[in-house]
């Protein structure tokens, strides 16, 4: 047998990690998956291969996030190892030994944000944008779409995007009135200079295989289509899954390797999935094959059939009456400036709490509306664990008067008693300074 496209499988099962012995981010969590793709002899398909991750490097670390108080408090080898699987996959692919990878990795990411003061949501390190910003300072990959399957809102990624035209979020996921994180609602859109690069598809509980084809078909490659990325991502999360003990929809191991198919993402980033027997195996089983052009219908998990967990007439109406306005908030975004203008600070507050950690984190962020660039951020962190923290990042296409401005808010604030840690992203110049 033989792919029809070539596909490589970066497999880290962070054996020796876990939040404690019995929670669903635990080292078995990947073991099925192992034993399932063997079984089924998928490493002996021509074109398909597997490769063992790289590390990341702390350099990469920086270039993505603020850690407060540094990477190493943050971070352990196992989120090094997991954002360095990424990494490899972007390589894989970039460098064209494969035309498809799917990095098969944990500790999961999504929910990390810019600023990262311990886990949240199972997430330290944003695998995803960990890679994105791999790729583009070495790449030069310039227009990229996400999109996140995983059940649970990627309130992480969209938070690190927020302010970017150039990268497309797209996240569907169980309504956030319905589920952790209790966010990715209609109305978040983007910020003021990337409003419409932000779109969020919630959708009602027990949204079947149909459900999520029809958005697909109908909202996604829509956008897609629109948008013309250069790269497409699927941050790959198979928490949708019928049997997932900590959601509620009713995917199927099937049904995630169509969806595959017609996203035909370049690269795959493992996220959630916690019913760690009766369908991760299957599904990245599915997804595998679905990658790298493989005949994947003979794929069902012990005891699913279709009747049992098919939608109702009242979820479907639902989604299709979702679909329009999710396509307006990309096709007619209403763009509110806040009546700031070029050379003023957009400012939004935030509140993110590390559920698993416990911490209580406080932000002031602050973007330079700028007309020649992506615009200087800055942002004020504290926490429970921190004390009052800044952070400066000059964007990858920064202007002169906005790196001027960064450096001299860097220095101002290093010499300043205010703040207990002071962090430097110079995305033009490649240093990351604290």
């Amino acid at each position: 047998m033989r792919a029809d496209r070539k596909t490589g499988i970066i497999f880290f099962p962070a054996y020796d990690w876990a939040i404690s012995p019995s929670h669903p981010e635990r080292e078995e969590r990947l073991l099925y998956t192992q034993d399932q793709l063997r079984e089924e002899g998928v490493f002996d398909i021509d074109g398909i291969t597997e490769y063992k991750p790289l590390v990341a490097e702390k350099e990469d670390i920086l270039r993505t996030h603020f850690c407060f108080p540094s990477v190493e408090a943050v971070t352990t080898d196992s989120h090094l190892i997991s954002a360095g699987g990424a990494i490899k996959a972007a390589q894989l692919v970039m460098e064209k030994e494969v035309e498809r990878a799917f990095a098969l990795v944990r500790p999961p990411g999504h929910h990390a944000m810019k600023s990262v003061h311990g886990n949240r949501g199972f997430c330290n390190i944003n695998n995803e944008a960990v890679m994105i910003e791999y790729l583009r300072d070495h790449y030069g990959v310039k227009k990229i779409a996400i999109v996140d399957t995983d059940c649970h809102h990627g309130d992480g990624t969209q938070d690190i995007y927020w302010h970017d035209p150039n990268v497309l979020f797209i996240s569907i996921h169980q309504d956030g009135r319905t589920l952790y994180p209790g966010s990715g609602h209609l109305d978040e859109n983007g910020g003021p200079n990337a409003t419409g690069r932000t779109i969020n598809i919630p959708l009602p509980p027990e949204t079947s295989d149909d459900g999520f084809l029809y958005v697909i078909e109908n909202i996604v490659q829509p956008i897609l289509d629109d948008f013309k990325p250069e790269i497409i991502i699927n941050s790959a999360g198979q928490d949708n899954h019928y049997s997932d003990p900590i959601t509620n929809m009713n995917f199927s191991a099937l049904g995630y390797a169509k969806l595959n198919d017609m996203l035909n993402p370049h690269i795959c980033v493992l996220e959630g999935g916690y019913s760690i027997q009766g369908a991760l195996p299957y599904v990245n089983l599915g997804i595998v094959l679905a990658m790298a052009g493989v005949d994947y219908s003979y794929v069902k998990e012990p005891g699913f059939e279709y009747e049992i967990y098919q939608q109702t007439k009242k979820v479907t109406e639902y989604i299709k009456n979702l679909s329009d306005k999710v396509l307006k908030n990309y096709f007619e975004p209403d763009i509110i400036k806040k009546n700031c203008k070029v050379g003023e600070y957009i400012e939004r507050r935030k509140f993110p709490y590390y559920d698993t950690d416990g911490i209580q984190e406080n932000q002031n962020e602050k973007l330079l509306n700028c007309d020649n660039c992506s615009g200087l951020y800055l942002l004020e962190s504290s926490s429970d664990i921190v004390s009052l923290s800044y952070g400066v990042e000059i964007p990858i296409n920064a202007c002169e008067r906005c790196k001027k401005i960064g450096y001299e808010k860097y220095l101002q604030a290093k010499s300043s008693k205010k703040y207990n840690i002071v962090q430097l992203i110079d995305r033009v110049t490649k240093q990351y300074l604290s």
